[in-house]
């Protein structure tokens, strides 16, 4: 048996967090909230959590919240189940990139591909389109801001790798008002870097690396004002915003103990306010895609620690989320995840059960808040799986999301009031 144990590092790390960010995991829906699907939206905040199926949201639960408790995604008044698959001839199981394009264009593609067709043709995606209609649009991500997540919603290429062509095209293409995040190092050429130093101690294998020349001073001559600190975050004047926070992730993400790393430098609940109040001084509505990243990188890594970490900064700003829409009617708030990752089990920590070692061994013991029991994490891969994924929704339309649905629903959802 390999048994990683991580309740000592866990608990102080997560419980700091939430405790310092000053944001409460209470967020109560009445019954009165379950008839707000009734109105009609001009707003859409969509959440990725990215790698989360049912097993990382109940992890999430037990740790956060206990076995009485309820996490504020899951609160949330209408519920169903999405499919992931790709139309992927090498593999039935997704990846990011085909996932999030099926939510932006309604169409399932390979994997690998950023709002493009199975024959690599651009589709028409949900950020332009809401453009188009006259909304603000926004992008918030642990991940780079060129990920493939929010890629899919804002750029169209064959290939999610071409970050640096994603982000030209944010600023010459699809112009989201807000772009908040990672991956400074795919907006400056080689050899230029910018407030993120090349080669960092915890990480030399980051460096500028981008192909379209100083695209941070092209946004700046495009009405961007640029941030890279959470204080310049803080006191950003309203208007088109571009904010790079890290070289790449805003963490690190390795096996505990080998150099794994989360505090961004921004949290995602931050960023999501400061989108938040920038995109809803448009009359006309907005559109904000929010991600955690590091849900699917640490599962990826087969780290519960620090993917509950992810989780609970995840819960925050969905809490963040629920609570404009509850003062902003007229918004829907959807959480779901693209896929899952790791073959996640949430286990008692007596079984003598062990599927293996290595990647296939126990992480655990965490504690079940509010109670002297425990539970274990089992992984059966270090990489993504076939499952649905739960969606959770508040607001008008919230009730398309019940039932079982392939992850195009989602595009089909949102496309009503994104495009009119």
């Amino acid at each position: 048996m390999n048994f990683r144990s991580s309740r000592w590092l866990l608990a102080p790390v997560v419980a700091g967090a939430l405790a310092a960010a000053g944001l409460s995991l209470v967020n109560p829906v009445t019954a009165a909230d379950a008839a707000n699907g009734k109105g009609r939206a001009r707003n859409v905040i969509f959440i990725n959590g990215d790698g989360m199926s049912a097993a990382q949201r109940e992890a999430a639960r037990l740790y956060l919240a206990g076995f009485d408790g309820q996490l504020t995604m899951d609160k949330l008044p209408y519920s169903g189940q999405l499919t992931t698959s790709p139309h992927d001839p090498k593999s039935p199981i997704t990846d990011s990139a085909a996932a999030a394009t099926a939510w932006s264009t309604g169409e399932k593609t390979y994997n690998g591909a950023i709002g493009v067709d199975v024959d690599g043709n651009p589709l028409p995606i949900l950020g332009a389109q809401a453009k188009a209609a006259g909304k603000a649009t926004g992008l918030v991500t642990t991940a780079q801001v060129t990920d493939a997540s929010p890629a899919a919603f804002f750029a169209n290429t064959a290939n999610r790798s071409a970050q640096d062509e994603i982000a030209r095209q944010y600023l010459e293409v699809t112009r989201p008002d807000v772009i908040l995040g990672g991956g400074e190092d795919w907006w400056l050429p080689a050899g230029s870097p910018g407030a993120y130093p090349d080669k960092p101690a915890e990480d030399p294998s980051e460096a500028s690396k981008g192909t379209k020349g100083d695209l941070v001073t092209e946004a700046r001559a495009k009405g961007y004002q640029y941030v890279s600190t959470a204080d310049q975050l803080r006191t950003a004047r309203p208007g088109k915003l571009l904010g790079l926070f890290a070289n790449e992730e805003l963490f690190q993400q390795r096996r505990e103990g080998e150099g794994d790393r989360y505090d961004p430098p921004a949290s995602l609940a931050t960023m999501t306010s400061k989108a938040l109040d920038t995109l809803s001084r448009n009359k006309k509505g907005f559109f904000l895609f929010v991600e955690e990243e590091g849900i699917d990188e640490f599962a990826h890594e087969n780290n519960g620690t620090r993917m509950l970490q992810a989780l609970g900064e995840l819960e925050k700003a969905v809490a963040v989320a629920r609570n404009f829409a509850a003062t902003h009617p007229d918004t829907l708030v959807v959480v779901t995840g693209d896929h899952e990752c790791g073959g996640l089990t949430v286990e008692d920590t007596g079984t003598a059960d062990e599927s293996g070692d290595g990647i296939s061994a126990e992480d655990g013991p965490f504690p079940v808040k509010g109670s002297a029991l425990t539970f274990n994490l089992d992984w059966t891969t270090s990489g993504h799986t076939g499952v649905d994924v739960p969606v959770t929704a508040y607001g008008p339309l919230a009730e398309e999301f019940t039932g079982k649905h392939p992850n195009t629903h989602v595009h089909d959802v949102l496309a009503r009031i994104l495009t009119r």
